[in-house]
């Protein structure tokens, strides 16, 4: 196994297709496709469930990726270990939400404050709505919000990442046995309902457009709880692969596969205030994001106004 690969693989899982891995890196496809062949032979493991719509990873690849990551982050600070940090100073203040500061916005706070030290990042987790107010007000600079929510068109959004959701099972379950399952078998089961940041609204959202109904049988705001719930086989649920784990705290297994239907990714990103003068420091974290997810090429010296 090599760094190269890794590179490649990940690139491939955050796009979602060989072709835009290959534009993104400036290589061929057949290198990306050879690599990710590759990493499936060492690893005795398929990474990627291919179709015609692209490439889905497989619960193997899921796994890979976050290690895939860390190590690419690890060479990636080892290389940075003789760079001049940022001499910028400034405050800037964030508001996010549960989802994106439990599960996303840590680790980039911390490559942020080490990449600029004199730069003082305050973050406030709030939900939605204040998140929209304090935006609106000046109260925050910016918000790490899931831009799916938002509507309010006074604000702007760059979505950074789109985290596709899936049918969570216990191990075992009797629906593991098929690539897809159907929203009718789907209502067959019971159902955990997460409710926290707007997730029942979304979920009732993409249900009302099928036949049937979540049969809920708890509805909680606590994603450890879904989690453990689904892993002692006391029902199912839909969520995004952003919050999956496959392991409960009682060391339980959780599987996921597919949902034979239209639900919409869950999206995360960036927002400000339309017209928003932006401040250096607010430029670095739009520049961090920006390369580290939008456009690898992305000029650390561009400056929104």
């Amino acid at each position: 196994m090599n760094l190269r690969q890794l590179k490649y693989f990940v690139a491939t899982a955050e796009t979602g297709q060989v072709s835009r891995a290959a534009s993104q890196l400036s290589i061929s496809q057949s290198s990306i496709t050879s690599s990710i062949k590759e990493l499936e032979l060492i690893l005795g493991a398929e990474l990627f469930h291919r179709s015609s719509l692209g490439m889905e990873l497989t619960n193997s690849g899921r796994e890979l990726l976050s290690a895939a990551k860390e190590i690419l982050e690890k060479v990636e600070e080892a290389r940075r270990l003789t760079q001049r940090k940022s001499q910028v100073d400034g405050q800037i203040s964030i508001a996010a939400t549960y989802t994106s500061l439990g599960y996303f916005l840590p680790f980039h706070l911390d490559r942020l404050s080490r990449m600029y030290p004199g730069v003082d990042i305050q973050v406030s987790e709030l939900n939605r709505e204040s998140i929209e107010d304090g935006l609106l007000s000046n109260r925050f600079d910016m918000g790490i919000v899931l831009t799916s929510n938002l509507t309010n068109l006074e604000i702007e959004t760059e979505t950074l990442l789109s985290s596709a959701r899936r049918l969570w099972l216990p191990n075992g379950h009797r629906l593991l046995g098929q690539s897809k399952a159907s929203f009718e078998e789907v209502a067959q089961e019971d159902y955990i309902m997460l409710t926290v940041d707007e997730a029942a609204h979304t979920t009732m959202k993409y249900w009302s457009q099928t036949n049937y109904k979540p049969k809920t049988k708890f509805r909680t705001s606590s994603v450890e709880a879904v989690r453990s719930m689904i892993a002692n086989g006391q029902g199912v649920t839909i969520l995004s692969d952003m919050v999956y784990r496959p392991w409960s705290l009682e060391g339980k297994r959780i599987e996921t596969i597919l949902v034979d239907g239209i639900i919409p990714s869950m999206d995360i990103g960036i927002a400000w205030r339309r017209g928003r003068e932006f401040t250096q420091p607010m430029n670095l974290i739009y520049d961090y994001f920006k390369q580290s997810f939008v456009s690898p090429q992305f000029s650390q010296f561009n400056v929104r106004k």
